[in-house]
């Protein structure tokens, strides 16, 4: 719930209180991030919102701002951009206090701490922010045990250190998930990184994202974490099988492989304008296809399943079926319309790092327009609580 109007100029006019960040503007866009990622770590626990206030001085004058519509949406977009992970909660809104117009951002606590921005942890000390320090991360890690934590971020009992792979660890994924200055820090070990990554608890015992990117045997501990791939000649189930396979491995291994099998099949015809120019144009558009097998692994469910992600290529469509149905604020209702939650946002944060998600909630936004430029139909979703399939037609 909002706060209210009345707590919200109580807050402004508090000096002291390291629940509020004021801004003149809302040009400083890194300025601004910063503080969200501050206040979603809520590092004295006041379990409570922090307020960044826009058109607002130091000392709480009002700075004069157009609180436009176009403001408000920037400041919204700050949280699906990427850079700030897991997403916080937020509420963007315009408010009148005293008669100054000022845009408000409530960012509420997270409950899967810490958060970074730019892979740095931003904490309130005091009417300031910082960048966290070992025992700042420390007590974030260990609140985060305490809350109702996402799957992934779930130690999986009766592993160990020994089941991840190290060398892979320090060679693929730290370069790619923490910035160079991060990695080059003295006093960190190898375990002290992977339970600042989520890729273990604080005890050692590797969690479900740990062990999906980096297990020496993924299915031997998630049985469901790979991709069934089937290409049928025909339109239905009972046609003969072209093509099957079994895609499995950690999930940078089967994200390669994905886009290996995808460009294998998608094909290409030759087409003639009418100045004679030969132009190919794919049956399918290889970035709608990879946006949407990327999101089933995503925002699959890898709890109380062992069903994989099915990936069916028929004659006349492409089939992407994923277990678990809509998370979080989605629902069946507004799935595909621009809601967006995290099943897994330790694996959405490793997807992000690796390169292969470049914004979250534009991967249907991509798919429709990468369809639309190539002429294909419109994509289909066939969403029930339990799983999600997307029907992409073949271009005729």
């Amino acid at each position: 719930m909002a706060l209210s109007d009345q707590e919200l100029a109580a807050l402004l006019a508090n000096q002291e209180s390291d629940r509020v960040e004021r801004k003149a503007s809302g040009a400083d866009t890194d300025k601004l991030s910063q503080a969200i990622c501050a206040f979603a770590n809520d590092l004295p626990g006041h379990a409570k919102p922090g307020v960044l206030f826009i058109g607002v001085t130091d000392d709480g004058a009002c700075a004069g701002v157009n609180v436009t519509d176009s403001l408000l949406r920037s400041l919204a977009d700050l949280r699906d951009q990427g850079n700030i992970l897991p997403p916080p909660s937020m509420i963007v809104r315009k408010v009148d206090l005293g008669g100054c117009t000022i845009a408000v951002v409530e960012v509420q606590p997270s409950t899967a701490p810490p958060v970074k921005y730019k892979g740095r942890i931003y904490i309130r000390i005091g009417p300031r922010r910082g960048i966290a320090n070992l025992d700042d991360e420390r007590r974030l890690n260990e609140r985060r045990r305490a809350l109702d934590l996402p799957f992934d971020a779930r130690p999986i009992q009766g592993s160990a250190t020994g089941d991840l792979d190290l060398r892979m660890v320090e060679s693929d994924l730290l370069p790619a998930l923490q910035p160079p200055d991060v990695l080059a820090e003295n006093g960190r070990t190898i375990e002290q990184r992977l339970t600042a990554l989520r890729f273990c608890a604080m005890d050692g015992t590797p969690t479900a994202a740990g062990m999906l990117v980096a297990g020496r045997d993924v299915t031997l501990w998630l049985p469901g974490a790979y991709v069934q791939f089937l290409r049928v000649d025909g339109d239905d189930l009972t046609a003969p099988v072209k093509t099957e396979k079994r895609i499995d491995g950690t999930l940078l291994d089967v994200l390669r492989q994905l886009d290996e099998l995808l460009v294998l099949n998608v094909m290409t015809a030759v087409d003639f304008t009418t100045s004679s120019r030969e132009v190919r144009v794919p049956d399918y558009p290889l970035a709608a296809l990879q946006q949407i097998t990327r999101n089933a692994l995503m925002h699959r469910s890898y709890e109380h399943t062992n069903s994989p992600v099915r990936l069916t290529w028929f004659a006349d469509r492409v089939e992407i079926a994923n277990p678990g149905g809509p998370y979080g604020i989605v629902n069946v209702e507004n799935f595909g319309t621009g809601a967006t939650d995290y099943r897994n946002p330790t694996l959405a944060e490793v997807m992000r790092g690796l390169g292969y998600v470049q914004r979250f909630g534009a991967g249907i936004p991509i798919t429709k327009k990468a369809l639309l430029n190539n002429g294909n139909p419109e994509p289909t979703f066939a969403v029930t609580p339990s799983h999600v399939t997307v029907t992409i037609k073949r271009r005729k």
